[in-house]
């Protein structure tokens, strides 16, 4: 009789439930890790609600914390029973975008795929929000967990705090720079943090829910604002001597976040953007000094690799990283539904949730 587990499957819009399905099958280069801890990412939410698109009868979710359970033939330093933490981003580490360091855009081959990128789990193959799953490319993307982490205290660093600090790293952060991050749900609270973290002098956070904008604080925030009792634009230039801010940062993926700041960051400045867009954006000529500001616009993918996820490991063992605040409702995975219900429509103060199959 064959293997089977529990695990939440795409179906259509709004539908992700759990089914009985197989187990995965380990081959040469790949493991199969029993997942201990995983989450839902706003991302996760965009497949829920039809904005992104995935096949249906996709297992979805990609932030992995578990356990060696099977090791393919041709993967080496690691032992069954092993904690790991495993990237959202699973390069292949030899094609050409891996050899050049852009592993987000990793042009491995993965089954009848063909040219995917380095987002496989839970969007080209099947992901986390199960019971085990199998990690492609295991030699790269296996992380060994520190003894003296739990796994609440790097389960995010596999992609939210990855991809919200990359967010100051393409931007490319200098000491002392004014860095404005315009929405503070889970990733932009961490590019809050990697602002911090990157040495900015001022760090500016925008949102309207109380919760989150008390959050920023705690992660890293210099001032916060409340956009629907002042004008966010307006604020961040006072506070930058009417230049704008160096970098500005947009981390929930709407035209008016988009355009906010490009009217936010100084000329020659950079806007740095994060979120995962559910529609067209466009980018107004006024704002965009009608080409002639110097302004950088850079779009950022959490980087892959167990060599990113053992740098960000230090910062959290260090003591410079603190993610379990993000944490606001955990779940077991057979209330998947409510989690999904109650996560992508921001209900009862919620900003992440844990769930444990």
């Amino acid at each position: 009789m064959a293997e089977t587990m529990r695990a939440a499957v795409f179906k259509d819009v709004r539908d992700i439930h759990i089914e009985e399905v197989p187990l995965p099958v380990c081959g040469p280069l790949d493991a199969i890790v029993k997942i201990t801890t995983t989450s839902i990412c706003g991302t996760d939410s965009h497949i829920w609600r039809g904005e992104y698109p995935v096949v249906p009868g996709r297992i979805v979710g990609h932030e992995t914390v578990g356990v060696i359970h099977r090791l393919g033939d041709a993967v080496q330093g690691h032992q069954l029973g092993d904690r790991v933490a495993v990237g959202a981003i699973t390069p292949c580490g030899s094609c050409f975008f891996c050899q050049r360091g852009d592993t987000s855009q990793c042009s491995g081959y993965e089954d009848e795929w063909g040219l995917i990128g380095g987002w496989r789990l839970g969007n080209s193959i099947d992901g986390a929000q199960a019971e085990y799953v199998r990690v492609p490319y295991a030699q790269t993307n296996l992380a060994p967990i520190p003894e003296a982490l739990s796994d609440e205290d790097v389960l995010f660093l596999t992609d939210i705090a990855s991809t919200g600090i990359s967010a100051v790293e393409t931007a490319d952060v200098q000491l002392g720079d004014a860095v404005a991050v315009f929405a503070q749900g889970p990733i932009g609270l961490c590019a809050t943090a990697g602002a911090r973290l990157r040495g900015a002098g001022l760090v500016i956070a925008v949102d309207s829910n109380p919760v989150r904008l008390d959050l920023a604080t705690t992660m890293g925030a210099d001032v916060v604002i409340d956009y629907t009792q002042e004008d966010p634009v307006a604020k961040i230039k006072a506070l930058t001597g009417g230049r704008g801010a160096d970098v500005t940062i947009e981390a929930l993926g709407i035209q008016e976040t988009f355009e906010n700041c490009l009217k936010a960051v100084r000329p020659a400045g950079t806007v740095s953007s994060l979120g995962v867009y559910g529609d067209k954006v466009s980018v107004p000529l006024e704002a965009f000094v009608y080409g002639l500001g110097d302004i950088d616009i850079r779009s950022t993918l959490c980087p892959g690799g167990n060599q990113r996820l053992a740098a960000l490991m230090s910062l959290v063992k260090g003591g410079r990283l603190d993610l379990k605040p993000l944490i606001t409702h955990r779940f077991g995975l057979d209330d998947i539904e409510e989690a999904y219900d109650l996560f992508s429509n921001q209900e009862d103060g919620v900003v992440k949730v844990i769930l444990t199959p």
